[in-house]
């Protein structure tokens, strides 16, 4: 994090390209994070407890909860005096039913560890359910819609009435469609022979899968 904090306002304030004229005029910060697991169905104010939620899902988004919090922490240094919101990308996804998000595993699985489909991209699908439902002057409650995020991480969800009834992203951001440099879905015994035959570590075949395969790993 950056000793002089003050330098991030320089783009809100400037004088030909600013949005505003004082930093004072902000009202309240919207962060977008990632991964909220099952905790949060809405957005919320950011308090110790969110933080800590946070912090918990950096094994399972670790190319966005990490910079996620960086931001806050940033902007609350920057910003003491105002509410923060998180605005999870889950939240969409929590009206999922079991037979979407459950994974054929031992139930004790999701029981204990929470392991299940929580889908991505929620506010980006959200977003273009509700402008499909503006632009077609039809009330979001009578459609059935497949929205997708297409970007270097993308994700498709069925959207019925408004709620996200299942969704490619998985219990990560890597299940799902080939992205940019992560590898969507594979056989999961991939994991295994790279394991046994390759000798790689449990580390090394995590930044292989979503940091060197997708589009880049292809391309060669």
């Amino acid at each position: 994090m950056t000793s002089n904090i003050e330098e991030y306002t320089i783009p809100l304030t400037h004088k030909k390209r600013g949005v505003i004229e004082d930093i004072s005029e902000i009202a309240a910060v919207g962060h977008r994070v990632v991964h909220g697991g099952e905790e949060f169905s809405n957005s919320t104010v950011i308090t110790p407890r969110v933080i800590r939620v946070i912090k918990s899902y950096f094994k399972l988004a670790p190319l966005h909860n990490p910079p996620n919090l960086l931001g806050i922490k940033v902007a609350r240094k920057l910003l003491p005096g105002i509410k923060h919101v998180a605005v999870f990308d889950t939240a969409f996804h929590q009206t999922i039913p079991p037979s979407a998000y459950l994974y054929a595993l031992p139930y004790n699985f999701y029981r204990r560890d929470k392991i299940r489909k929580y889908g991505f991209h929620g506010t980006s699908h959200k977003y273009v359910a509700l402008k499909a439902a503006e632009i077609l002057r039809k009330p979001i409650t009578k459609l059935k819609l497949i929205t997708c995020h297409l970007g270097n991480g993308c994700s498709i969800t069925a959207v019925k009435g408004g709620k996200s009834i299942n969704t490619s992203m998985g219990f990560t951001p890597l299940e799902g469609l080939v992205m940019g440099t992560r590898s969507g879905d594979i056989d999961p015994a991939i994991v295994f022979y790279l394991m046994n035959k390759k000798n790689l570590s449990v580390a090394k075949i995590d930044n292989l899968l979503n940091k060197k395969s997708g589009l880049l790993g292809m391309s060669g």
